[in-house]
């Protein structure tokens, strides 16, 4: 299946990240930037396959060169927290050949963003490890037709209702700022994600395969499931050498959860379906004053008792004594469940099921807390383990005096420097006074995945009863009689059943042979 990994974030100043460091990484080249006077060499990098710059037709033609493009849009940022550039990283399928993801990646940055003014510069990486992917980078702010750049915001002066500008009582003119362009809104996001599932699906098409990829949220697609934690490189290869990782493992339970509620959702759907089928029947035999039969469970499966018997009436003795010995083992396991859930009508049962739903929803809903919670647990770990690692590395880095020596360090270690970094960030705000303790951590991880699971084990008993009560509507369904509805789900015929057609149908044959038969003694005397 396509993955729907699309995620959309921005390069900022505030955070020290740097729009020309980000092409460099994702073009694997090596860039000087002009803003900080550093090298940004990402040469050594490995799985870029393809990269290409594409500029709307009022861009000048030295932006093509990846140096000039990005150091051109950070020198137009002043602002110590200026938006440098926008960045998207999108999952490419698997299914449709390497060969065509350039094609995909030109018509939907040509859609998207060139025709509305931005910049564009995307790169493919494929390491070859099933995780081929695109990195995009846009600009951020649109150009005149002379190719030069435009403010992000103009001021704009508020009127009265005679369109006069109001005064202030400072005697300033009272006015507003205005974005030039919308690009920041937030429903381009969706508007993006749309036009890249398209691209998808077309070009999925195109090479006659099945799959589709739907890039809505789970809550979006009205579907109750859990998303897995994102899994970063180093989890990734551990899994793939069959080292089990916290992630890898939460990931696991996650799916499984998300299995068992989908099955108790299909089953209760199709029981309460049957059971409405069945009610509005009931009443239209009411209402044409005809005495429905009676819709007691119990009687109902007694009745499919008789019909069994009556199906074997051609066996042979032994046959039908162990036909009846194998249907009365079933039934009445099937009666004895149903008393000791206290069901004896169809109301009981679609009343049972309301609660078994009810039941099911709030023990998946607790998990989902406690999942969320062990997400943040394992994403806390992890980074403190980089942070660790990392951290004789950054102190050494921070004792150098000499401004020169310091500089080639951070080149030499930029990708260690930035790990820990983020790792850094992330830990902060999710530790107080700076203070954590790793063996708290993973005691309360421990305990929530003991409870997880002693839910999940509640979620199989009900999957389990209600895979029973599906066997009672089979059995059910058989003994009502023919104008009652059908179950949702046609079953298959027994193999008992096709040979008792079979004989049947050689039974007229021979019968129609004799008739034939007789007919032409009669003419012959």
């Amino acid at each position: 299946m396509p993955c729907p990994h699309f995620n959309i974030t921005i390069t900022q100043r505030s955070k020290n990240q740097s729009a020309v460091a980000g092409a460099a990484y994702q073009s694997g080249e090596t860039l000087f930037s002009e803003y900080d006077q550093k090298r940004k060499s990402y040469s050594e990098k490995r799985g870029i396959v393809y990269t290409e710059i594409m500029l709307p037709a009022n861009a000048p033609p030295e932006y093509t060169d990846r140096n000039t493009l990005w150091n051109a849009a950070e020198k137009i940022e002043k602002q110590w927290n200026s938006q440098l550039a926008r960045r998207i990283v999108l999952a490419l399928p698997i299914e449709v050949p390497s060969e065509q993801y350039p094609a995909m990646l030109e018509s939907f940055c040509r859609e998207h963003f060139v025709s509305k003014g931005m910049c564009v510069d995307f790169a493919i990486h494929d390491k070859g490890d099933g995780n081929p992917h695109a990195h995009i980078m846009l600009t951020m702010r649109a150009m005149d037709e002379n190719g030069k750049w435009l403010p992000k915001s103009r001021k704009v002066y508020d009127l009265d209702e005679n369109g006069e500008r109001i005064r202030l009582p400072s005697g300033n003119w009272k006015s507003h700022k205005e974005n030039t362009v919308d690009w920041n809104e937030q429903k381009y996001a969706e508007v993006w994600r749309h036009g890249w599932e398209v691209i998808t699906n077309d070009f999925l098409e195109q090479n006659n395969r099945p799959e589709r990829v739907d890039l809505r949220s789970y809550e979006r697609q009205g579907l109750d499931i859990v998303p897995t934690v994102h899994m970063g490189p180093a989890v990734t290869q551990m899994e793939r050498r069959g080292e089990a990782t916290m992630i890898g493992d939460l990931n696991r339970d996650i799916k499984a959860a998300n299995s068992i509620m989908q099955s108790i959702r299909q089953i209760i759907r199709g029981l309460q379906n049957w059971i409405a089928e069945l009610m509005e029947k009931r009443a239209e035999l009411l209402e044409a004053k005809k005495e429905p039969k009676p819709l007691t469970l119990p009687q109902l499966l007694m009745d499919y008792m008789k019909l069994r018997e009556e199906e074997r009436s051609d066996w042979s003795p032994y046959g039908q004594q162990q036909g009846t010995l194998s249907d009365l083992k079933t039934v009445s396991e099937a009666i004895v469940f149903l008393k000791n859930k206290g069901l004896e009508t169809l109301a009981d049962l679609d009343s049972h099921l309301s609660e078994v739903k009810g039941k099911s929803t709030d023990i998946r809903s607790s998990m989902k807390t406690k999942e969320r919670r062990m997400k943040e647990i394992g994403n806390l770990l992890s980074s403190l383990e980089t942070f660790e690692a990392l951290k004789p590395l950054h102190d050494e880095y921070m004792k150098i005096g000499w401004k020169r020596k310091k500089e080639k360090f951070a080149e030499a270690h930029s990708a260690e420097l930035e790990k820990y970094n983020a790792a850094l960030r992330y830990i902060k705000p999710r530790c107080t006074d700076g203070k954590y303790n790793k063996k708290a951590l993973r005691a309360e991880y421990k305990t929530l995945e003991q409870e997880c699971a002693s839910m999940q084990t509640q979620l199989t008993a009900v999957q389990s009863e209600l895979k029973q009560l599906k066997d009672v509507r089979f059995y059910v369904s058989k003994a009502l009689p023919e104008e009652t509805p059908a179950p949702v789900k046609e079953e298959k015929r027994s193999i008992t059943q096709r040979l008792h057609e079979n004989r049947e149908r050689i039974n007229q044959e021979q019968a129609q042979k004799k008739n034939k038969s007789r007919k032409r003694s009669d003419m012959e005397l």
